[in-house]
């Protein structure tokens, strides 16, 4: 018995195919060692055939041609007029985004925006999820000057910082019903 092989590759399986047209092993012979090396899954007899005479008619390359098809839109020139429009205004929707460029389908603007630019929704505004030069030298700053109270202060100093993320918890007092 053989030892199978999972989800092999489809160029690996052409390549067998290629392999034994050459020792003139017959389509359905070939669509028989395929299935018992790798699995029922492997390639249907009407796919082994057409490759059996591609090959036949000359075709070496096991490998998938190139195909023709949409050209790819995206391009650094568009991402930075896409993020131009983005800093003009954030408060923008994406639909105000297709407006701006009607050439561009409302899928490709948003992997654009999230994904290219790395924007976040954020209560109706994008925001960028870097921070930008002007955050990072400001939280510079903060942190040297908590440095410098240190040195100054010691551990007292420590004692008088509060700490805590940008979540706004609204705290209420249940009344009990008693």
């Amino acid at each position: 018995m053989f030892k199978t092989i999972a989800d092999p590759a489809d160029c690996e399986v052409r390549s067998a195919i290629r392999f034994l047209n050459a020792k003139n092993v017959k389509p359905a012979e070939i669509h028989r060692q395929l299935v018992e090396i790798y699995g029922e899954n492997v390639m249907t007899d009407g796919m082994v055939r057409k490759w059996v005479r591609q090959f036949n008619d000359g075709r070496t390359n096991v490998h998938n041609e190139a195909r023709r098809g949409r050209p790819f839109v995206v391009n650094d020139g568009l991402v930075a007029k896409v993020n131009e429009k983005i800093r003009e205004n954030s408060r923008f929707t994406i639909r105000m985004l297709c407006d701006e460029f009607p050439q561009i389908s409302k899928a490709v603007l948003h992997e654009i925006v999230t994904n290219r630019l790395n924007y976040r929704k954020l209560c109706s505004s994008w925001v960028p999820k870097m921070l930008t030069d002007v955050h990072k030298t400001k939280r510079l700053g903060s942190a040297l000057t908590f440095l410098t109270r240190y040195s100054e202060e010691g551990n007292e100093f420590l004692n008088k910082i509060v700490t805590g993320d940008e979540t706004w918890v609204c705290h209420v007092t249940p009344e009990s019903k008693q």
